[in-house]
């Protein structure tokens, strides 16, 4: 029988561990899908009428629109071009909204159609010149590339009417809920 050296068996130790540590990290990567997915985050009207961010808390109530009619069907992300909200709808959940959010609009808006989310990139820069997370690109038209995106310092101002964007902001904690929620091929659906 062959002795094997001390060094063969610390790498077979260390071999083991992180197998285990790669199993166990492979499985967290999904675990938030599993426990429930994503949970919307409180919003309330302002007194224009328009939707604006709450902070959530415990004794938050959501109060967004009601998803629209023609939004298709399936896994989804709906963008209403009028209304400046988007739901996360998952139909294999209870509720089948996962989350619904406002969000601000670049200087251009996609037309209505569905699309599929085709570019992601974690951080960059906006068209803007701000900072930029969780990018996630599903359109082009007239040379604009349209996609969810939310500025790393949270502001979701308006965007500068002369020059030609079509980045759709919404806050960091909305941003990635999107992010989490679409992955590439993911369906976009534009309602008016």
């Amino acid at each position: 029988m062959a002795k094997m050296g001390p060094g063969v068996v610390v790498t077979g130790l260390t071999l083991g561990a992180l197998a285990a540590v790669s199993l166990l990290a492979f499985q967290a990567n999904g675990a938030q899908d599993r426990a429930g997915g994503a949970k919307p985050v409180a919003s309330t009207s302002s007194s224009t009428g328009g939707p604006t961010s709450a902070a959530p808390s415990a004794s938050a109530t959501p109060t967004a629109p009601a998803l629209p009619a023609s939004s298709g069907s399936g896994t989804r992300v709906v963008y209403s071009v009028s209304g400046h909200y988007v739901w996360l709808i998952d139909p294999k959940k209870n509720p089948q909204v996962t989350a619904a959010f406002p969000v601000t609009p670049g200087s251009v808006e996609p037309n209505p159609g569905s699309y599929s989310v085709y570019s992601r990139t974690p951080s960059g820069t906006g068209t803007d010149q701000k900072q930029i997370e969780h990018v996630v690109r599903f359109a082009q038209q007239s040379g604009v590339v349209f996609g969810f995106s939310a500025t790393v310092d949270g502001s979701t101002a308006s965007a500068d009417p002369k020059s030609k964007t079509g980045g759709i902001r919404s806050s960091r904690p909305n941003g990635q809920l999107l992010w989490d929620f679409a992955p590439n091929g993911t369906k976009v659906v534009v309602v008016a």
